[in-house]
C-alpha cells in the first residue's frame, strides 16, 4: 500500500501535543459539551498510544490555579510528565520546543484548552517555523462557540489543518487489514466512538454470533 506521506497523516511522522486539559480550564469551556471534549481527547491519546505516536502533555499553572492534568488523560500516558508553564503560548517555553524537536517529527497535532489562546498561539508559531500543524478541533474547547470558531478560522487562514480525533485514528489505521492495530482501534471506537462505537458493538454481539 502506498504511503502518501505528503498528503495523509503518517504515525511515523506525527507527534501529538495535548495542552492544558485541566479542571480550571474546563470550567471556562462553553464551545461544546465538556464531557464530549474529554471523551475526544482520551480517544486521541489512546490512538496515539496504539500507533506509537509520541504524546507530549502540557499544563499551565497546575499548582497555583488550573489544577493537575485531567487524571484519566494522565492514566493513558502514565510515563509522560506534563510540562507546566506560565506562558500562555506554550511554544515560547523552551522545554516544549525541545520536547517536540527531540521526537524528530514534522507533523504536529494539537488538542487543548482554550482553542483561542493556548492552542491557536502555538499553532500559528509552529506553522510559521515550517511545521505541518493540525488542530484536532473536537478535542479542543473555547470560552464560547464564537471564540472556538474564530480561532479555528484564524488557524486555517494561516495554513493549519483542522481535523477530528476519529479522522486522525482512521488516517493512522488506513486499512482494516492492518491487523497489528485493528483490535486496539476497534476497542477505542467502542469506548469513545459514539454512534459508530455502538454500531461496532452491535456487529460484534449480534451479527458475528
Amino acid at each position: 500500500m502506498r504511503k502518501y506521506q505528503n498528503c495523509l497523516l503518517d504515525p511515523e511522522q506525527s507527534v501529538v501535543v495535548i495542552i492544558d486539559h485541566q479542571p480550571q480550564m474546563y470550567f471556562g469551556v462553553e464551545s461544546a459539551g465538556r464531557q464530549l471534549i474529554e471523551n475526544n481527547v482520551l480517544g486521541l491519546a489512546k490512538a496515539a498510544k496504539v500507533f506509537k505516536v509520541p504524546c507530549i502533555l502540557t499544563t499551565i499553572e497546575a499548582d497555583t490555579f488550573s489544577g493537575k492534568l485531567f487524571s484519566k488523560l494522565q492514566a493513558v500516558c502514565p510515563r509522560e510528565v506534563p510540562i507546566d508553564r506560565t506562558c500562555i503560548n506554550g511554544w515560547e517555553d523552551e522545554r516544549l520546543r525541545r520536547a517536540v524537536a527531540d521526537t524528530g517529527r514534522t507533523k504536529i497535532l494539537l488538542a487543548g484548552l482554550w482553542t483561542e489562546a493556548c492552542v491557536a498561539f502555538p499553532a500559528l508559531c509552529m506553522k510559521s517555523e515550517g511545521f505541518d500543524v493540525y488542530a484536532v478541533t473536537d478535542a479542543c474547547g473555547g470560552a464560547s462557540k464564537d471564540a472556538h470558531r474564530m480561532a479555528v478560522t484564524r488557524m486555517v487562514q494561516a495554513g493549519v489543518v483542522p481535523v477530528t480525533w476519529q479522522q486522525v485514528m482512521l488516517e493512522f489505521q488506513r486499512d482494516w487489514n492492518n491487523k497489528d492495530t485493528y483490535d486496539a482501534v476497534m476497542a477505542i471506537v467502542k469506548e469513545h466512538g459514539g454512534a459508530y462505537g455502538l454500531g461496532a458493538e452491535y456487529v460484534e454481539t449480534m451479527v458475528t454470533q
